[in-house]
């Protein structure tokens, strides 16, 4: 083991002072290695950016929630959006039928929206996501405050104009003072701040829809806002360790029977979930992963065959000394562990551009939309990196290290 120690650590000094003798040939050998693991960090950057986003929307939204919408949200080809069109739309008391008459579900409110500007003292910001619910709301999903509170049962029997801002309105609205208790206009009507929401965080400067939105109450929201043809989003938790399938089962029966759909009819309604989400996401995922996968293979094969022309010619160069080490005892393992240390060496510093450069445009995506670079994807670029170096550094290592003493010694 020392004997394979001291060998390996000969090799790869030997292999760095050539890299440093040759610095713009190692430079320049390297290109393809690093076009090519640029390209494929810069592309799991990306896809792992965007699974993270869609990992937090989905954790918004409520991996255990069902959403009973006129709409179906993903819709295949030849879907019948007429038919969709031309459905009853949801109305509010659905979700009080709901809360009475399911034993699988543990809460359930109805939830309407639309985007207005806000302002407060001349300061106005647009558009803002106005989001009106039930109390309930806080019970179906997870609701974090930073200051105050969520508005009341009373507050929506009365309804009252109250708001809850998100961090982004907050920030935007009162730069210098505490919101709580101030009057800001929705939309030219007078709504007064009882709660901020905790800030979500997002990679855009707008921030994420949380960040950038207020909460009111349902029927402060038919008062000010009406609910002419407007079709409302009912959206139930399942109770726990409740089967998301028996759930939505359960709420078929009981929006069936609500809204007079007679047996064998179709339903006039669509419960959807966040895993029809993620499985229309995966075919684009999986295609951005086999593209990214193409380009990237041709560009480290066209890195490769460079650095095995190179690593021929640093063989042809040094042929001499080849001879010479073999002449004074050097084994045909020790010279093929030179060549392919050298090889992998030369495979590494492309790799390590290549990820500075990946690094780089991370940071520069991160400015307009999400990448993530986790140190899992770093790893395998490296690894890539050395399974190039010993493929592609083989052939040449080979060649010197069966080579005759005696013909290398004569070389010129």
């Amino acid at each position: 083991m020392r004997a394979l120690f001291l060998e390996f650590w000969e090799a790869s000094a030997t292999a760095v002072r050539a890299v440093a003798t040759h610095k713009m040939r190692s430079v320049l050998t390297t290109l393809g290695i690093v076009i090519g693991i640029t390209s494929v960090t810069a592309m799991a950057t990306v896809i792992n950016g965007i699974e993270r986003q869609f990992d937090a929307s989905m954790s918004e939204l409520g991996t255990d929630v069902l959403y009973i919408e006129k709409w179906p949200w993903v819709s295949g080809p030849g879907s019948r959006w007429w038919d969709y069109m031309n459905r009853p739309n949801i109305e509010a008391d659905l979700a009080e039928v709901i809360s009475t008459r399911s034993r699988l579900i543990e809460a359930a409110a109805p939830v309407i929206g639309t985007s207005r500007p806000v302002s407060y003292r001349g300061n106005t910001l647009t558009p803002v996501s106005i989001e009106a619910s039930t109390p309930d709301f806080a019970r179906v999903h997870i609701v974090e405050l930073e200051s105050g509170r969520f508005y009341s049962d009373l507050d929506n029997r009365t309804a009252r104009k109250v708001a809850v801002i998100g961090a982004q309105v907050a920030d935007r609205l009162f730069p210098r003072e505490n919101p709580l208790g101030k009057n800001i206009r929705v939309d030219r009507h007078r709504f007064q701040v009882i709660g901020v929401l905790k800030r979500k965080g997002s990679g855009s400067d707008q921030g994420s829809s949380a960040d950038q939105q207020a909460r009111i109450p349902i029927q402060t929201f038919e008062q000010v806002f009406g609910m002419y043809d407007r079709s409302i989003s009912i959206q139930a938790r399942a109770a726990e360790s409740v089967s998301l399938a028996d759930a939505k089962d359960e709420l078929t029966g009981i929006a069936r029977v609500a809204r007079s759909v007679e047996a064998g009819e179709e339903n006039n309604f669509e419960i959807n979930e966040h895993e029809t989400l993620r499985a229309q996401m995966a075919p684009i995922k999986a295609a951005i992963y086999g593209i990214g996968i193409f380009l990237t293979a041709l560009a480290l094969l066209v890195g490769g065959i460079g650095v095995m022309n190179i690593m021929f010619v640093s063989v042809k160069e040094r042929t001499r000394e080849i001879g010479l080490r073999k002449a004074v005892g050097a084994r045909r393992r020790t010279i093929l562990v030179q060549f392919l240390v050298e090889a992998i060496t030369v495979c590494l510093i492309g790799g390590a551009l290549g990820i500075l450069l990946a690094a780089g445009f991370a940071a520069l995506i991160n400015v307009f939309f999400t990448a993530y670079l986790p140190i899992e994807t770093i790893v395998v670029a490296f690894a890539i990196c050395v399974l190039i170096g010993v493929g592609f550094g083989l052939a040449p290592a080979w060649a010197a290290a069966k080579s005759d003493p005696i013909e290398s010694l004569r070389y010129e």
